[in-house]
Protein backbone atom coordinates (compact mmCIF):
# COMPACT_ATOMS: atom_id res chain seq x y z
CA UNK A 1 0.00 0.00 0.00
CA UNK A 2 1.06 3.83 -0.75
CA UNK A 3 1.23 5.88 1.98
CA UNK A 4 -0.64 9.25 1.93
CA UNK A 5 2.33 11.16 0.62
CA UNK A 6 2.79 8.62 -1.80
CA UNK A 7 -0.60 9.16 -2.90
CA UNK A 8 -0.18 12.60 -2.92
CA UNK A 9 2.86 12.80 -4.43
CA UNK A 10 1.16 10.50 -7.51
CA UNK A 11 -1.78 13.04 -7.68
CA UNK A 12 0.84 15.98 -8.05
CA UNK A 13 2.97 14.68 -10.62
CA UNK A 14 0.08 13.51 -12.70
CA UNK A 15 -1.99 16.59 -12.53
CA UNK A 16 1.24 18.50 -13.27
CA UNK A 17 1.60 16.52 -16.30
CA UNK A 18 -1.61 15.94 -17.70
CA UNK A 19 -1.86 18.82 -19.67
CA UNK A 20 0.79 17.53 -21.75
CA UNK A 21 -1.49 14.93 -23.52
CA UNK A 22 -4.88 16.85 -22.76
CA UNK A 23 -6.56 16.98 -26.59
CA UNK A 24 -7.43 14.22 -28.39
CA UNK A 25 -5.31 12.43 -30.81
CA UNK A 26 -7.81 13.69 -33.68
CA UNK A 27 -7.16 17.64 -31.88
CA UNK A 28 -3.37 17.52 -32.94
CA UNK A 29 -3.61 17.56 -36.97
CA UNK A 30 -0.18 15.85 -37.48
CA UNK A 31 0.12 15.38 -41.36
CA UNK A 32 2.48 12.58 -42.81
CA UNK A 33 5.44 14.99 -43.37
CA UNK A 34 5.06 16.30 -40.19
CA UNK A 35 5.16 12.99 -38.30
CA UNK A 36 8.86 12.53 -38.94
CA UNK A 37 11.81 14.52 -38.42
CA UNK A 38 12.47 17.70 -40.69
CA UNK A 39 14.86 16.72 -43.95
CA UNK A 40 14.50 12.92 -42.80
CA UNK A 41 14.37 11.99 -46.30
CA UNK A 42 17.57 13.35 -46.89
CA UNK A 43 19.43 11.79 -44.02
CA UNK A 44 21.77 9.07 -44.77
CA UNK A 45 20.53 5.42 -44.81
CA UNK A 46 23.24 3.71 -43.23
CA UNK A 47 26.57 3.61 -41.72
CA UNK A 48 28.08 3.03 -45.46
CA UNK A 49 26.48 6.19 -46.57
CA UNK A 50 28.48 8.50 -44.55
CA UNK A 51 32.15 9.63 -46.20
CA UNK A 52 35.06 7.04 -45.48
CA UNK A 53 38.27 8.46 -45.46
CA UNK A 54 41.41 6.20 -43.87
CA UNK A 55 39.45 3.38 -43.51
CA UNK A 56 37.24 5.62 -40.90
CA UNK A 57 33.40 6.35 -41.27
CA UNK A 58 33.83 9.78 -40.30
CA UNK A 59 30.58 11.19 -39.28
CA UNK A 60 29.73 15.15 -38.61
CA UNK A 61 27.81 15.14 -35.41
CA UNK A 62 27.42 18.86 -35.78
CA UNK A 63 25.78 19.19 -38.97
CA UNK A 64 22.02 17.78 -38.63
CA UNK A 65 21.48 16.06 -41.53
CA UNK A 66 24.28 13.65 -40.50
CA UNK A 67 23.23 13.79 -36.64
CA UNK A 68 19.86 12.90 -38.55
CA UNK A 69 21.75 9.94 -39.88
CA UNK A 70 22.88 8.36 -36.68
CA UNK A 71 19.18 8.09 -35.88
CA UNK A 72 18.17 6.81 -39.07
CA UNK A 73 20.69 4.16 -39.02
CA UNK A 74 19.48 3.26 -35.15
CA UNK A 75 16.17 3.14 -36.13
CA UNK A 76 17.05 0.95 -39.49
CA UNK A 77 19.35 -1.59 -37.66
CA UNK A 78 16.81 -2.13 -35.06
CA UNK A 79 13.67 -2.21 -37.37
CA UNK A 80 13.52 -6.13 -37.29
CA UNK A 81 13.00 -6.15 -33.20
CA UNK A 82 9.94 -3.79 -33.14
CA UNK A 83 7.95 -5.55 -36.43
CA UNK A 84 5.05 -6.83 -34.17
CA UNK A 85 4.55 -3.39 -32.57
CA UNK A 86 3.56 -1.61 -35.59
CA UNK A 87 3.53 -1.33 -39.52
CA UNK A 88 6.58 0.57 -41.09
CA UNK A 89 8.97 0.15 -37.79
CA UNK A 90 6.17 2.75 -36.27
CA UNK A 91 6.43 0.95 -33.25
CA UNK A 92 10.35 1.33 -32.58
CA UNK A 93 10.81 2.56 -29.27
CA UNK A 94 14.15 4.44 -30.71
CA UNK A 95 11.93 7.25 -32.51
CA UNK A 96 11.84 9.83 -29.92
CA UNK A 97 15.06 10.48 -30.07
CA UNK A 98 15.11 11.61 -33.81
CA UNK A 99 11.72 13.32 -33.46
CA UNK A 100 12.86 15.00 -30.22
CA UNK A 101 16.04 16.47 -32.18
CA UNK A 102 14.08 17.43 -35.26
CA UNK A 103 11.83 19.81 -32.96
CA UNK A 104 14.94 21.23 -32.05
CA UNK A 105 16.02 21.72 -35.34
CA UNK A 106 12.52 22.83 -36.18
CA UNK A 107 12.12 25.53 -33.50
CA UNK A 108 15.58 27.04 -33.73
CA UNK A 109 16.85 25.80 -30.48
CA UNK A 110 20.01 24.06 -32.76
CA UNK A 111 21.64 27.32 -34.01
CA UNK A 112 23.77 29.21 -32.05
CA UNK A 113 21.97 31.36 -29.62
CA UNK A 114 24.97 33.93 -29.05
CA UNK A 115 24.69 35.71 -31.89
CA UNK A 116 28.41 35.60 -32.56
CA UNK A 117 28.18 32.92 -35.97
CA UNK A 118 25.73 31.88 -38.50
CA UNK A 119 25.29 28.67 -37.51
CA UNK A 120 21.84 27.00 -37.97
CA UNK A 121 20.44 29.76 -38.83
CA UNK A 122 18.35 29.62 -42.37
CA UNK A 123 20.27 33.16 -43.54
CA UNK A 124 23.98 31.31 -42.49
CA UNK A 125 24.88 27.34 -42.03
CA UNK A 126 21.37 26.54 -41.93
CA UNK A 127 22.31 22.55 -41.36
CA UNK A 128 24.95 23.86 -38.74
CA UNK A 129 24.21 22.34 -35.14
CA UNK A 130 26.22 24.79 -33.06
CA UNK A 131 28.16 23.70 -29.51
CA UNK A 132 27.25 26.64 -27.80
CA UNK A 133 23.19 25.87 -28.11
CA UNK A 134 22.73 24.07 -25.04
CA UNK A 135 20.18 21.96 -26.87
CA UNK A 136 22.26 20.35 -29.31
CA UNK A 137 25.01 19.92 -26.78
CA UNK A 138 23.12 17.71 -24.40
CA UNK A 139 20.94 16.13 -27.55
CA UNK A 140 24.98 14.69 -28.34
CA UNK A 141 24.78 12.30 -25.59
CA UNK A 142 21.32 11.56 -27.08
CA UNK A 143 22.40 10.06 -30.13
CA UNK A 144 26.21 9.92 -30.28
CA UNK A 145 26.76 8.07 -27.53
CA UNK A 146 23.23 5.45 -28.14
CA UNK A 147 24.80 4.98 -31.46
CA UNK A 148 28.37 4.41 -30.10
CA UNK A 149 27.11 1.88 -27.68
CA UNK A 150 24.64 0.29 -30.39
CA UNK A 151 27.85 0.04 -32.41
CA UNK A 152 30.21 -1.96 -29.56
CA UNK A 153 26.95 -4.25 -28.25
CA UNK A 154 26.97 -5.54 -32.33
CA UNK A 155 23.77 -3.99 -33.39
CA UNK A 156 25.77 -3.39 -36.91
CA UNK A 157 27.45 -6.00 -36.89
CA UNK A 158 31.22 -6.19 -37.64
CA UNK A 159 31.59 -3.07 -39.43
CA UNK A 160 35.08 -2.89 -42.18
CA UNK A 161 35.52 0.27 -40.59
CA UNK A 162 36.22 1.94 -37.55
CA UNK A 163 33.99 5.11 -36.66
CA UNK A 164 35.17 8.31 -36.18
CA UNK A 165 33.09 11.46 -34.72
CA UNK A 166 34.05 15.24 -36.01
CA UNK A 167 34.83 17.02 -32.96
CA UNK A 168 33.49 20.79 -32.56
CA UNK A 169 35.68 23.91 -33.55
CA UNK A 170 35.36 24.66 -29.08
CA UNK A 171 34.62 22.66 -26.08
CA UNK A 172 35.98 19.48 -27.34
CA UNK A 173 36.83 18.02 -24.17
CA UNK A 174 33.00 18.21 -23.30
CA UNK A 175 32.46 15.15 -26.13
CA UNK A 176 34.00 11.54 -26.79
CA UNK A 177 34.70 10.74 -31.09
CA UNK A 178 35.20 6.90 -30.53
CA UNK A 179 34.04 3.59 -29.10
CA UNK A 180 36.89 3.52 -27.40
CA UNK A 181 36.79 7.16 -26.52
CA UNK A 182 33.89 6.72 -25.01
CA UNK A 183 34.27 3.68 -23.19
CA UNK A 184 37.52 5.45 -21.41
CA UNK A 185 35.16 8.60 -20.46
CA UNK A 186 31.90 7.42 -19.87
CA UNK A 187 31.97 3.60 -18.96
CA UNK A 188 28.43 4.02 -17.11
CA UNK A 189 26.62 5.81 -19.93
CA UNK A 190 27.86 3.46 -22.59
CA UNK A 191 27.63 0.81 -20.17
CA UNK A 192 23.85 1.53 -19.95
CA UNK A 193 23.21 2.13 -24.15
CA UNK A 194 25.32 -1.20 -24.67
CA UNK A 195 22.96 -2.99 -21.98
CA UNK A 196 19.57 -1.93 -23.92
CA UNK A 197 21.14 -3.09 -27.64
CA UNK A 198 22.18 -5.74 -25.75
CA UNK A 199 18.78 -6.64 -24.76
CA UNK A 200 17.42 -6.29 -28.47
CA UNK A 201 20.15 -9.00 -29.89
CA UNK A 202 19.13 -11.03 -27.31
CA UNK A 203 15.75 -11.67 -28.72
CA UNK A 204 17.20 -11.78 -32.38
CA UNK A 205 16.32 -15.45 -32.82
CA UNK A 206 13.12 -15.57 -31.49
CA UNK A 207 12.00 -12.05 -32.99
CA UNK A 208 12.23 -14.23 -36.44
CA UNK A 209 8.88 -15.80 -36.10
CA UNK A 210 6.06 -13.38 -35.22
CA UNK A 211 4.57 -16.50 -33.46
CA UNK A 212 7.40 -16.37 -30.78
CA UNK A 213 7.53 -12.71 -30.77
CA UNK A 214 5.54 -12.65 -27.42
CA UNK A 215 8.75 -13.59 -25.27
CA UNK A 216 10.23 -9.81 -26.81
CA UNK A 217 8.97 -7.79 -23.60
CA UNK A 218 8.68 -4.14 -24.69
CA UNK A 219 8.29 -2.94 -20.31
CA UNK A 220 11.78 -4.76 -20.40
CA UNK A 221 12.98 -3.13 -23.63
CA UNK A 222 11.28 0.11 -22.62
CA UNK A 223 12.93 -0.08 -19.00
CA UNK A 224 16.15 -0.27 -19.74
CA UNK A 225 16.39 2.32 -22.81
CA UNK A 226 14.58 5.25 -20.54
CA UNK A 227 18.10 4.32 -17.80
CA UNK A 228 20.43 5.02 -20.64
CA UNK A 229 18.42 7.87 -21.58
CA UNK A 230 18.17 9.59 -18.05
CA UNK A 231 21.62 8.63 -17.08
CA UNK A 232 22.35 10.97 -20.32
CA UNK A 233 20.95 13.33 -19.10
CA UNK A 234 21.98 13.59 -15.67
CA UNK A 235 25.82 13.07 -17.33
CA UNK A 236 25.16 16.07 -19.47
CA UNK A 237 23.16 18.47 -17.39
CA UNK A 238 26.25 20.12 -14.83
CA UNK A 239 28.92 19.26 -17.85
CA UNK A 240 26.65 22.02 -19.88
CA UNK A 241 25.55 24.34 -16.93
CA UNK A 242 27.54 27.42 -18.71
CA UNK A 243 26.03 27.23 -21.77
CA UNK A 244 22.41 28.06 -20.34
CA UNK A 245 24.06 31.90 -20.57
CA UNK A 246 23.60 32.36 -24.13
CA UNK A 247 19.74 31.47 -23.37
CA UNK A 248 17.07 33.89 -22.57
CA UNK A 249 15.77 32.96 -18.74
CA UNK A 250 12.36 31.74 -19.96
CA UNK A 251 14.27 29.43 -22.28
CA UNK A 252 16.71 28.57 -19.70
CA UNK A 253 14.15 27.42 -17.42
CA UNK A 254 12.14 25.45 -20.07
CA UNK A 255 15.26 23.60 -20.61
CA UNK A 256 16.20 23.12 -17.13
CA UNK A 257 12.31 22.16 -16.47
CA UNK A 258 12.07 19.55 -19.53
CA UNK A 259 15.10 17.76 -18.48
CA UNK A 260 13.51 17.19 -14.76
CA UNK A 261 10.26 16.40 -16.20
CA UNK A 262 11.92 13.15 -18.26
CA UNK A 263 12.80 11.90 -14.91
CA UNK A 264 9.02 11.45 -13.80
CA UNK A 265 8.28 9.83 -17.17
CA UNK A 266 11.02 7.49 -17.66
CA UNK A 267 9.71 6.31 -14.40
CA UNK A 268 6.45 4.60 -16.22
CA UNK A 269 8.04 3.80 -18.97
CA UNK A 270 6.24 6.02 -21.33
CA UNK A 271 6.41 4.68 -24.76
CA UNK A 272 8.21 6.14 -27.48
CA UNK A 273 7.03 5.71 -30.51
CA UNK A 274 6.32 7.29 -33.25
CA UNK A 275 3.12 7.91 -33.19
CA UNK A 276 3.11 8.19 -29.24
CA UNK A 277 5.98 10.69 -29.35
CA UNK A 278 4.17 12.81 -31.82
CA UNK A 279 1.09 12.88 -30.23
CA UNK A 280 3.13 14.17 -26.89
CA UNK A 281 4.90 16.77 -28.05
CA UNK A 282 2.79 18.16 -30.32
CA UNK A 283 2.09 20.81 -27.49
CA UNK A 284 5.86 21.70 -26.76
CA UNK A 285 6.61 25.39 -28.46
CA UNK A 286 7.02 25.85 -31.35
CA UNK A 287 10.25 28.12 -31.50
CA UNK A 288 12.76 29.53 -29.10
CA UNK A 289 11.45 31.40 -25.64
CA UNK A 290 12.15 35.05 -25.10
CA UNK A 291 12.74 37.54 -22.43
CA UNK A 292 9.45 39.09 -22.98
CA UNK A 293 7.59 35.91 -22.64
CA UNK A 294 5.56 35.54 -19.39
CA UNK A 295 3.97 32.16 -17.97
CA UNK A 296 0.83 31.63 -18.48
CA UNK A 297 0.04 34.12 -21.17
CA UNK A 298 2.56 34.05 -24.26
CA UNK A 299 0.22 35.03 -27.00
CA UNK A 300 1.15 33.05 -29.59
CA UNK A 301 1.26 29.69 -28.40
CA UNK A 302 -2.16 27.98 -27.66
CA UNK A 303 -3.67 27.28 -24.31
CA UNK A 304 -2.44 23.79 -24.38
CA UNK A 305 0.95 25.09 -24.80
CA UNK A 306 1.13 27.92 -22.49
CA UNK A 307 -0.34 24.78 -19.85
CA UNK A 308 2.39 22.58 -20.52
CA UNK A 309 5.12 25.06 -19.75
CA UNK A 310 3.33 26.20 -16.47
CA UNK A 311 3.43 22.71 -15.53
CA UNK A 312 6.48 21.63 -16.49
CA UNK A 313 7.96 24.76 -14.27
CA UNK A 314 5.52 23.90 -11.23
CA UNK A 315 7.07 20.03 -11.55
CA UNK A 316 10.37 21.74 -11.37
CA UNK A 317 9.84 23.58 -8.42
CA UNK A 318 7.59 20.65 -6.55
CA UNK A 319 10.30 18.67 -6.69
CA UNK A 320 13.04 20.71 -5.67
CA UNK A 321 10.89 21.89 -2.85
CA UNK A 322 11.24 18.18 -1.28
CA UNK A 323 14.23 18.07 -2.03
CA UNK A 324 14.05 15.05 -4.99
CA UNK A 325 11.81 13.69 -2.73
CA UNK A 326 8.80 13.83 -4.86
CA UNK A 327 10.51 12.02 -7.50
CA UNK A 328 11.75 9.33 -5.49
CA UNK A 329 8.01 8.87 -4.49
CA UNK A 330 7.01 8.87 -8.09
CA UNK A 331 9.40 5.96 -8.79
CA UNK A 332 8.61 3.70 -5.96
CA UNK A 333 4.73 4.31 -7.23
CA UNK A 334 5.96 3.51 -10.79
CA UNK A 335 8.53 0.17 -9.33
CA UNK A 336 5.77 -2.33 -10.43
CA UNK A 337 4.86 -2.84 -13.68
CA UNK A 338 0.96 -2.13 -12.69
CA UNK A 339 2.40 0.84 -11.43
CA UNK A 340 3.78 1.95 -14.74
CA UNK A 341 0.26 1.36 -16.56
CA UNK A 342 -0.97 2.91 -13.94
CA UNK A 343 1.02 6.18 -14.21
CA UNK A 344 0.90 5.87 -17.81
CA UNK A 345 -2.70 6.20 -18.23
CA UNK A 346 -3.26 8.83 -15.99
CA UNK A 347 -0.22 11.00 -18.05
CA UNK A 348 -1.99 10.32 -21.59
CA UNK A 349 -5.84 10.39 -20.02
CA UNK A 350 -6.15 13.28 -17.61
CA UNK A 351 -8.07 16.41 -19.54
CA UNK A 352 -7.54 19.71 -19.08
CA UNK A 353 -10.45 20.30 -17.73
CA UNK A 354 -8.96 18.35 -14.33
CA UNK A 355 -9.63 21.29 -11.57
CA UNK A 356 -7.13 20.50 -9.09
CA UNK A 357 -4.23 22.71 -9.98
CA UNK A 358 -0.77 21.99 -8.53
CA UNK A 359 0.20 26.19 -8.07
CA UNK A 360 -2.30 26.04 -5.14
CA UNK A 361 -1.94 22.31 -4.05
CA UNK A 362 2.15 23.00 -3.32
CA UNK A 363 1.85 26.85 -2.59
CA UNK A 364 4.12 27.76 -5.12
Amino acid sequence: MWSCFGILALLVVTVTLSPVTAAAPSENHITEEDAYPPLWDLAPENLLDFPVKDNKIVINAWNYQERLGVYKSLLNASAKYFGAFGPQNSGNILWGLPLQHGWQFRTGRLADPSGVTFCGYENGEHLCQSVRSWWSCMNYYLAIIPFLGAVEAGLFGQLPYEIEILPPEEQKDDFCYSVKDCWSRMPKLMDDWKAFFEYLLSTEEKAMSSATFSSFKLDDALGLMWKAHTTSIAYGLPKFQDSLKYLSDPEAKFGRDWANAVDFIAATHFCTDLPTTNNFQAFLPQRMLVESDVLPSISDFSPQQNKVLVSLRALYKANKLTGGLLLKLWQKAMSTEAGREMGRKLIEGLTSSQKLELLDLAGI
